[in-house]
This record gives C-alpha cells, structure tokens and sequence, in this order.
C-alpha cells in the first residue's frame, strides 16, 4: 500500500502558518527579573538562571541575544565532555619541542571570530563533577584550550533544581561561586502578553557618565564597611551540599557584588533589582545585611536635618525613619545646645505630622530627658505630649492585660 507524497503547496502554507506564529513585538515593559539579567550582562558577569523545566529561561535568553543584537551559542554542557572545554590536544610537528597544543572547538572559535556574542551553557546541573570542573577556566578566565574569548562575550547558563532535573547533580562549590544567580519565575501577566505576541524588551542599562566615579566609591564603601564591621561574612562556605551549589559569600563573589552596586548605582536601576543581584551574589543572609546597610548610608545626615528641620526629608519607610529620628537625637546628645535640642523637637513634630505617630514616641522620650535645668521648653513639646500619653496608656493597659492572662493560667 503507498504512502500519499504530501502536497508541496501544503507544506509551504505550513511554513507560512508557522512564520506567522513565531512573529512577535516587544515593548518597554517593566521586569525586575530581565532588569537584573541585563545589569549583569553589562556588568560582565557569568550568570546563572535558576527555574523549573518549562519556565522559560531558554525563551529569555533567545529574546535578550536578539534584543541587544548579540549571536547566540547555546552548549548543553550535559552532553559534552571534560575536553570539550578543557581543549582537545592537538598533535604538532614536534611534541618534544613545541609541545601539544590544547585545540578549541568550533563554537568558541566561531565566538572569538565574532569578537562578540552570549554564550548560554544550557542544562547546567546535568553536567557531571568533570565537565563541571572542566568549566571552572572557561566562566573565569574566558579560556578554552589555548584560545580567550573577547571582552564582547557575555556568560549566561541556565539550570533546573536537582530535584527536577533530568539525572541532575548539585553544583560544585567553585563553579558555583563563579557566577551571579537569579531565580527566575514566570509573570503571569508577561506570559499572557507574550503569548498574545508582545514580550517586554530587553536593554542594556543606560549607564550615567558623569556618576561612574561616585558610583564606584558608594560600592566600595558599602561592601568595605559590611566586611568592616562583619568580618565572618569575607568568607563563608555553606555546611550543606544544596546551598553550596548556590549563592555564598566569599572575597570573589564579594568583588563581584561591589560591580554589580556601582552598575546598579550608575544606572539607576530599581531597588528590586538590586536586591536580586546581591542575593544572588552572596546568598540572601548577607545580602539581607548588605542592603540593610546601603539603607543606612542613604539616610540624610542628621546634622543636616538639624540644621533646616523644616525642610529635612523623611524617608517613608517606618524603619528607615526611625533611624533617622534616632540619629537625631544622638547627635544632640554627643553636642547638647539649646537651639539644637530645639531644633530635634521641630524635627519630631515634622515626622509626627507626616508620617506614623508612634514612631516618634522612643525619641520624644529620651530627647526630653536631654533637657537641662536652665532650658525652656518649647512650644512643640506640647503637639506631642498627647501621642506620648497616648502611647504610655496603651502600654501599660497591654502589661495589665499579659498579668491577667498569665494570672489565668
């Protein structure tokens, strides 16, 4: 019995059906996730894209390499061996006197012929330990055999969770410790978009010229200071297998959180997206820390607010504005002055009136136990006499109601 040839002209329609439904548009579009990505791109760091099977990290990285106009390699590292990256010994005229060259393969010649492009490292966490090692010198040093990559080769990989990788192993801790790790997840709303044929646009950070310098020193002292004051957190390998196959702190991945600060900073990019890169650097409990601390150097100097209380700006977040009332008030107490004493209590009525009352009850507090016998009390004392009270009052009727309650036990 013969097979019926299909038409030509029915397999060309195909084509066309086909080609119209891999046609798609981007937009401008918010997306921390693609934020983070291209700052690290730009940054010239290795990258590793964390997801579940089907999320859409292969599609991502498609979408960036054309975006910023850069050919793709993609390597399934899983399927390739130690030598592949290593470089394949090539036997010369002479081995005794010139040695075995360690020839590249074709994709990384192709790459350094291009003198630019992304170099995705696919199924990362279904390499073996060999190849794993094998590709310590190629996301370091850009080396493979005998070649170095150009400076225009950007290092992107993606991997699954062991738990749903196919054959997956964790990955070894120096080949973790090489790159910046994102978790990434899927939009519901950007998949949606995307499906219907639009996806958000990826772009390299516009960087500012005239912030390079500022933005170098702000990283520095940020990741001085947090090492400064936590000298535990310079290096730190985790305990167990699963978390030293992720992100940790150490002094290289430590100056690799100091570039992505100063992109960050030169940039302007969000503060979400900072937060992915420096997790993703040093691991979430020291770039909780890291954060915390940038918080900090962001707040106005307490001798400035002292000096134009009317005009002081108050950060919004209830913590951040705590600091800054808490500063306040030390910095009276290092210099007590009448005009500055007065000056705190214009500065907590600012705050009481633009912000959460309670927040300045601690500080009207121990400001007022600063006043010294020969200084009037000004008349701002008075706005917040009542959220003191108030405050006292709700505290003490909270103790009365824990007495009774452990009374009843």
């Amino acid at each position: 019995m013969s097979v019926p040839t299909p038409s030509v002209g029915q397999l060309d329609v195909a084509s066309d059906l086909l080609a119209l439904l891999g046609t798609t548009s981007t937009e401008p579009r918010p997306d921390v996730q693609l934020e983070a990505l291209t700052l690290s791109v730009a940054a010239d760091l290795p990258v590793l894209l964390w997801g579940e099977p089907g999320i859409g990290k292969t599609a991502a990285l498609t979408q960036l390499a054309e975006s910023l106009g850069l050919p793709l390699t993609t390597v399934i590292a899983s399927v390739h061996e130690p030598s592949d990256f290593s470089g394949l010994p090539v036997i010369g005229d002479d081995p005794a006197t010139q040695g075995v060259p360690m020839a590249p393969p074709d994709w990384a010649v192709r790459l350094a012929e291009a003198g630019r492009g992304l170099l995705f490292l696919d199924e990362l966490s279904t390499a073996p330990p060999a190849v794993q090692a094998a590709l310590l010198r190629l996301v370091l040093e850009r080396r493979i055999g005998t070649l170095r990559l150009p400076p225009g080769v950007r290092i992107v990989a993606a991997a699954n969770p062991r738990a749903s990788a196919a054959d997956g192993w964790e990955l070894s801790p120096p080949l973790a410790n090489r790159f910046v790790h994102l978790y990434w997840t899927h939009d519901h709303d950007v998949v949606v978009r995307g499906l219907g044929g639009t996806w958000p646009r990826a772009s390299l950070p516009q960087l500012d010229p005239g912030k390079l310098a500022d933005a170098v020193a702000y990283a520095r002292r940020a990741v001085c200071g947090l090492l400064e004051a936590r000298p535990a957190l310079v290096h730190r390998l985790p305990s167990s297998e699963t978390r030293r196959g992720g992100a940790w702190p150490s002094p290289r991945s430590w100056d690799m959180t100091l570039r992505l600060i100063a992109f960050a900073t030169a940039a302007g990019a969000s503060r979400e997206a900072l937060s992915l890169l420096v997790r993703g650097a040093v691991g979430d409990g020291p770039g909780l820390e890291l954060l915390a601390g940038l918080d900090r150097m962001d707040l106005p100097d307490p001798e400035s607010v002292l000096a134009d209380p009317a005009g002081a700006e108050l950060p919004e977040r209830g913590d951040l504005r705590q600091a800054v009332l808490d500063g306040v008030v030390a910095a009276v107490r290092k210099r007590p002055e009448k005009a500055r004493w007065d000056a705190a209590w214009d500065v907590l009525v600012r705050a009481m009136e633009t912000g959460a009352p309670d927040l300045v009850v601690v500080p009207a507090t121990t400001l007022a136990s600063l006043r010294q016998e020969q200084w009037d009390v000004p008349a701002s004392i008075e706005q917040l006499a009542g959220v003191v009270r108030l405050s006292r009052r709700a505290d003490r009727a909270a103790d009365r109601v824990a007495a009774l309650t452990q009374a009843g036990r």
